[in-house]
């Protein structure tokens, strides 16, 4: 059995008298990809946000790998990493100015182009953020979470924006990210990047989680209490058809 590397207990946040986080209580395992799903507004991203030390909850208990929110931030700090929007980098600096940034930022030392490797960037080394592609941007931020050799990473929303080859680039990415044995901790409201992704996932609603268990037993829960779908699924569908007609990952995006 894995073991629990966060532990969320009746977590509640309020902006005066409109409660967004509802109480919710959800645990991650060590190693996994955990969803937080729901419609903008749903409450998940000031959930993440609080687990990342970045707001303040109003009550309930958060523990991440051992370590008590209230008690020890800074010690959670160290051993996370929280994508950054690329409006965040220093417009100036190139890719490995950047990374080299981060790196003395961190205290760490981590070799710049074996990074830019890992997420296909090398030749975007001398580029700067401004001139990468949408994709290549999410890559770039994605890299960055990376330079602290974090136990847990969090990424916000990755794929809004991008067209079909980057999406899956980067599904494929965050699933190599976790066979280095990184736990990832992700929202989205994409259904389908969800079910390819993440091994268990919460659905959120005005601030409450109304559902969570891996995905193919929601489906399959679904199925069972008698839903069907208005019309017959084809085997594949229009986002498969474009992705086969332009090469899926071989263009780069």
């Amino acid at each position: 059995m894995a073991n629990t590397i966060i532990s969320v207990n009746n977590l509640v946040k309020n902006y005066g008298t409109f409660q967004a986080v509802k109480g919710i209580s959800f645990e991650v395992m060590e190693g996994e990809i955990f969803g937080l799903l729901g419609p903008n507004g749903a409450g998940k991203s000031t959930t993440l946000e609080i687990i990342e030390t970045l707001r303040e909850k109003t009550s309930g208990e958060v523990i991440v790998d051992g370590l008590n929110l209230d008690k020890q931030p800074n010690e959670i700090k160290k051993i996370i990493g929280v994508q950054l929007q690329t409006s965040g980098f220093y417009p100036g600096l190139n890719l490995l100015q950047l990374i080299e940034l981060f790196c003395g930022l961190y205290n760490r030392h981590v070799d710049p182009m074996e990074l830019l490797d890992m997420v296909n960037l090398r030749d975007k080394a001398k580029s700067k953020v401004k001139e990468l592609s949408g994709g290549q941007k999410q890559r770039f931020s994605v890299a960055t979470t990376l330079i602290n050799n974090p136990r847990i990473i969090f990424l916000d929303e990755p794929t809004t924006g991008l067209d079909p080859q980057a999406r899956r680039s980067l599904w494929e990415l965050v699933k190599n990210i976790r066979q280095r044995g990184t736990t990832v901790i992700i929202t989205t409201h994409y259904m389908d990047e969800a079910e390819y992704l993440c091994d268990r996932v919460a659905i959120i609603d005005s601030g409450k989680i109304v559902a969570m268990d891996n995905p193919d037993a929601l489906i399959d829960k679904l199925v069972a209490s008698g839903f069907e779908r208005p019309k017959e699924m084809k085997l594949a569908n229009l986002e498969d058809v474009f992705i086969k007609l332009t090469g899926h990952s071989l263009r780069e995006d």
